[in-house]
């Protein structure tokens, strides 16, 4: 509750001896002070033309005693309660004395304005007095910018980063975004996946003298055949532990097979992929080790040159991994087209075709030549081809 005004001492009392302890010797708290807001008009007198009723009795200011009421009310201040708003306004800007040194006119004390003080009195605030006050409050600002300040750099510098501004871990985040995608980054490890033609594109690696378990799994699925032409049916069977792609070995016969520049040209042949029953043939991923093996059963060494074969007494189309996996040098960094060569030559030994070479300088070597042997004989230069009809 806002303390209530206390009437003036008599006329011609000194000042109570309390009230003076209150104040140094130096400041003389009973001189006669100027109003914040001008003189104040006396409580008697013509009533003003406009404005609230005066307020009867006397009213202490902020600073100091009152100053005698004199000279006629203000033009623009219309008496008492114009000068309450003034004095209000001028103490807009110190928010400790602003709130609390008016009466509350709008409330129902007024009449007990001229009540005998009780209890001890309250040292009146004069400049000094808010001076202190201001000073006081600048020591406190000061004290917790400083402490503040303190506990930034804790936070920047130490472990404790939770007085880091926005801007300052927006641009640390930029920063170590920027870090990463300076990296350089693998090919089709962006996002997107590898096409077929980037995995065919590829060389993996595979140890030339690999001897695998001898074990299969079978590629699971069917690929129809595409065509109209006589269809042969075959499985996809993938040596285990080789590490390589079977479902893409498995793609790449199926298209290799029923392109119009292979065994399937003009209608003569469709092939399509099972991986149960009993197919026509067998097309298998195998180490050199175990190609060596089931070559072996039909009679061909595949161990001088590291090639594969058709295995003819069986039911399998055998295709080194080795080679599959690192090509050859006739065919130097073109891994695709070697590939595909390597398909068209043993599923043309299980059709039927034997070898045949080039015999005109310069021509493109036949499929069924041993490619990855040789591509000149006899002073003849071949050039590398993996199809049965090229100009298709």
């Amino acid at each position: 509750m806002i303390p209530r005004q206390r009437p003036a001492p008599p006329s011609g009392s000194g000042p109570r001896q309390d009230y003076l302890n209150a104040f140094g010797a130096e400041e003389d708290v009973f001189v006669p002070r100027t109003p914040v807001a001008g003189p104040r008009t006396p409580a008697s007198g013509p009533p003003p033309t406009s404005g609230p009723p005066p307020v009867p009795g006397p009213r202490t200011p902020i600073s100091g005693p009152r100053t005698p009421a004199s000279g006629p009310p203000s033009a623009a201040g219309h008496g008492p309660a114009s000068a309450t708003r003034t004095q209000t306004a001028a103490h807009a800007s110190e928010p400790y004395d602003a709130v609390t040194a008016w009466p509350d006119t709008a409330g129902g004390d007024e009449g007990d304005d001229d009540a005998a003080p009780t209890g001890e009195p309250a040292a009146p605030k004069g400049g000094k007095g808010r001076a202190f006050t201001g000073i006081a409050a600048a020591a406190v600002t000061t004290v917790l910018a400083i402490v503040v300040a303190g506990q930034v750099a804790d936070g920047q510098d130490g472990s404790d980063g939770q007085f880091r501004s926005a801007t300052d871990q927006a641009r640390d985040d930029h920063d170590s975004a920027s870090r990463v995608g300076e990296r350089p980054t693998p090919s089709g490890a962006a996002g997107a996946p590898l096409t077929y033609e980037q995995k065919m594109g590829r060389t993996y690696a595979l140890g030339a003298g690999l001897k695998g378990s001898g074990r299969f799994d079978a590629i699971p699925g069917v690929a129809k055949a595409p065509g109209k032409g006589q269809k042969h049916t075959y499985r996809v069977d993938v040596e285990q532990g080789l590490g390589l792609d079977g479902e893409l070995f498995a793609e790449a016969v199926q298209k290799t097979l029923n392109d119009d520049r292979s065994w399937a040209h003009d209608g003569a042949n469709t092939f399509e992929r099972i991986s149960s029953g009993e197919p026509d043939f067998v097309i298998t991923l195998a180490s050199p080790g175990t190609t060596a093996y089931w070559c072996a059963k039909s009679g061909l060494d595949t161990t001088q040159d590291n090639v594969s074969c058709d295995s003819a007494s069986t039911e399998r189309v055998m295709i080194n991994a080795y080679r599959w996996a690192q090509g050859s040098t006739t065919y130097g960094d073109q891994i695709h087209p070697y590939r595909q060569m390597l398909i068209n030559h043993e599923v043309g030994h299980r059709l039927g075709h034997g070898h045949v070479s080039c015999d005109k300088d310069g021509e493109l070597a036949p499929v069924m030549q041993q490619q990855t042997k040789f591509l000149d004989h006899g002073g003849i230069h071949c050039k590398a081809n993996p199809w049965p009809f090229p100009r298709s």
